[in-house]
This record gives C-alpha cells, structure tokens and sequence, in this order.
C-alpha cells in the first residue's frame, strides 16, 4: 500500500488549476475545474469518513462491479453520477481548488495512520476498506486526469 500513486495524481490536478477554465463539450460537459474539484471532494470526503468511520460495522461486501473495474483498472465514462456531496459548485473558485488541495495533502499522509478496516460505503461498490482504499482513489482520480489530458489536448 502507497500513496506514491495518489501523490502524484493529486500533482496533476495541482498543475491542472492553472487550466481550470479550459473545456471540450466533445470530451465533456463539465470544465477541467469541475473534475478537479469533484476529485479533491472524493479523495477528502473518503479519507475523512475512514477517520470516522466505526471499523467494527465493517462489511466485506465488495460487489462484483468493484472487483471488476478494480481488475481492470479504469472506471468506464458517463456511467455513474456523481453523488450530490461531492458535486462541485456553480462556480469554481481558484482559492477552493488551493485549499481542497492542500486538505487532500494533508489527509493522504494520515491515511496509513487509519485501522484496517476503517471503511466509507459507497454506492455501487459497499464497503471499501483501507487496504483497497488507495486503489479506489488511484482509479477515481485517474479516470478524472484522463478526463483533463483529453480537455486538454484539443
């Protein structure tokens, strides 16, 4: 378990938020602030629901699709909506992507801190515990990067 991955994911979105106001409504509806944004509220919301979370209700319930998309290491485009917790605002403000920013730094080093079994629910998924949190948060916010290197390719 690292967050090497993650570190330097999150130094993509950091380069990115000079380009936050870049778009392609061929590549997607939303601006490259919009996925930065919304990655920095997933990475900061599930590492602070694992430091609250109550690792004794732990499920091992893990469902087929995340083990799937976990084996194959991408989530597919346009098949999920964001929940409405992490959806970014109207407007996106440069000092919100900073700060959001710099919470994640500071959550990522407090990650191997969290008991085993600390664990956020999500969706589709169920419960995601520590050890497969580092690689939910590696394919969310890749699946996002890949999203802005297209954006901004155009």
């Amino acid at each position: 378990m690292s967050s090497q991955k993650i570190d330097n994911l999150i130094n993509i979105l950091e380069n990115n938020i000079e380009n936050r106001d870049m778009a392609n409504s061929k590549v997607s509806k939303a601006n490259v602030a919009w996925h930065i944004d919304h990655s920095f509220k997933v990475i900061n919301g599930v590492i602070k629901t694992l430091q609250t979370s109550d690792s004794s209700l732990y499920k091992n319930n893990f469902s087929f699709l995340g083990k799937l998309f976990f084996s194959l290491g991408f989530f597919p485009r346009g098949k999920a909506q964001a929940p409405k917790n992490v959806k970014p605002p109207e407007i996106i403000l440069e000092e919100d992507l900073i700060n959001q920013l710099e919470q994640s730094k500071i959550l990522i080093k407090a990650l191997p801190d969290l008991d085993k079994n600390a664990f956020f629910k999500h969706p589709m998924f169920g419960d995601i515990n520590k050890p497969k949190i580092y690689r939910f948060l590696e394919l969310h916010t890749n699946h996002h990067v890949k999203i802005i290197n297209e954006i901004m390719a155009k």
